[in-house]
């Protein structure tokens, strides 16, 4: 069975249980885990997408734009712009723009969207700043990870234009699938959402990952500042959640980067500890730890597609980045945002959905 394969089919089991293992001090050490320099990230040669590495935008924001007219509730406009999408209940700070169409993917193919979120116990609002959508495709044999900026501004169906990292607080899946439906043609065919305590535990039960870092990287972490440099760093849970998170001394795009090194990262730690093994305890034993709407079902199902899927899957990088979208200040609220640039983002979800 093709690695590649294996590696996907080990995160879907390891977002869907948690994937706390009991690991022996052996297997939790940096010399025995899996090299992630081994790493295979490819994009088809006429994507639009982002390479990585890249070098990101300065943090400083900027207005390189003219506020457009405010959009409301109350608007007049006719045919109403969104269509049959629910409408806005307060009002934009620019234009509503129409629905995207939607983009045709091939037959069989199946979306997954992983969030990382920053919710806290006791406390009901939260941001999903780690949005990536995964792309299965039988038929062609690869896996996409597809990143977005969490200042993604877009129009979000029954509330108003907002970030993109608001949708899954204010109204669950329902509204982020529809989000992603309206701005980026394409709804997501299942979720999962994890917290920044499930994701330590989680690195942490793995004895840690090693991560190919693309780029070095120095910024606060608490009340020190701390620096990884470039090449294999082994991380522990803390670490790894400062790296996908660390905001201060580079950009939302480069935080995208990082994110997928971690997925990676998490994948051949798992291939190494032989999860799929484990698949039906893992799910019984962890399946608080996270919340999805994937059952133990539909993460076994993808056991035949790996078979057919042997020897020849790949794992291709797609990002929407600075050459996607022009980062702006909202003329009334003063919010930094990414404003897209909608023909360019459409470029990238067709080549990151297979779009005939």
């Amino acid at each position: 069975m093709s690695k590649r394969i294996l590696i996907l089919i080990s995160v879907l089991l390891l977002l869907q249980s948690g994937c706390v293992l009991a690991v022996t001090p052996s297997a939790a050490s940096p010399a025995s885990a899996t090299d992630t320099s081994k790493v295979v990230v490819q994009a088809p040669a006429n994507a639009t997408a982002t390479p990585t590495p890249f070098m990101p935008l300065p943090p400083t924001p900027t207005v390189p734009v003219t506020p457009t007219p405010i959009a409301t509730a109350t608007s007049t406009i006719a045919p109403y712009v969104w269509g049959s999408y629910p409408g806005p209940t307060r009002s934009s700070e620019v234009d509503i723009p129409p629905p995207m169409e939607p983009i045709e993917q091939p037959e069989g193919q199946t979306t997954i969207l992983l969030m990382g979120s920053d919710q806290r116990p006791n406390e009901g609002g939260f941001r999903t700043d780690v949005m990536l959508l995964l792309t299965l495709n039988p038929q062609e044999g690869s896996v996409n990870v597809t990143s977005f900026p969490r200042d993604l501004y877009l129009y979000v169906p029954g509330w108003r234009m907002d970030r993109i990292n608001i949708t899954q607080s204010r109204g669950g899946f329902e509204m982020t699938s529809l989000t992603f439906e309206y701005n980026l043609g394409v709804k997501p065919d299942h979720w999962v959402l994890i917290n920044f305590n499930g994701f330590v535990t989680l690195i942490d039960a793995l004895g840690g990952i090693n991560v190919q870092v693309g780029h070095a990287l120095t910024d606060q972490r608490d009340s020190d500042t701390y620096s990884v440099p470039a090449g294999l760093v082994h991380m522990d849970g803390d670490t790894a959640l400062w790296y996908v998170r660390s905001r201060y001394s580079t950009s939302d795009y480069d935080r995208t980067r990082r994110q997928q090194e971690v997925l990676l990262a998490i994948f051949y730690r798992l291939v190494s500890l032989d999860a799929l093994a484990r698949a039906s305890e893992l799910y019984e034993q962890y399946r608080q730890t996270v919340q999805t709407d994937l059952s133990l079902g539909d993460v076994l199902s993808l056991l035949p597609l790996a078979i057919r899927l042997a020897n020849d899957g790949s794992i291709n990088s797609y990002y929407i980045g600075p050459n996607q979208g022009t980062e702006y200040i909202t003329p009334g609220s003063g919010a930094w945002v990414v404003l897209p640039d909608r023909e360019a983002v459409r470029s990238v979800m067709m080549q990151a959905l297979n779009a005939p």
